[in-house]
């Protein structure tokens, strides 16, 4: 039941005798805004850190050991092959 409005740096509440009023200064928003920019900033630095450092992704697929090479189409020869696990049975 809060009405926060940015525009003003207001926001307004029911209380127990009436709207409880809660002002601020645009000095006090800017300080704000600072500090949670520059925490923001401090996270997605670590976060970029953390993303250089060598990890298995989705778009790095590795194969095991144990594959082969099979046709993908026997019918067609346009020479496209596709690695499978050596291990599947030939059904």
């Amino acid at each position: 039941m809060v009405n926060p409005n940015y525009t003003y740096l207001k926001l307004k509440m029911p209380g127990p005798k009436g709207v409880i009023t809660v002002n601020s200064s645009y000095e006090h928003a800017y300080k704000c805004d600072v500090k949670s920019t520059t925490e923001l900033a401090s996270r997605l630095e670590a976060l970029a850190a953390e993303a250089l450092e060598p990890k298995r992704h989705a778009g790095s697929f590795e194969p095991v050991e144990g594959t082969k090479k099979v046709t993908l189409d026997p019918d067609n020869s346009d020479g496209k092959m596709l690695t499978i696990s050596a291990d599947l049975e030939p059904k």
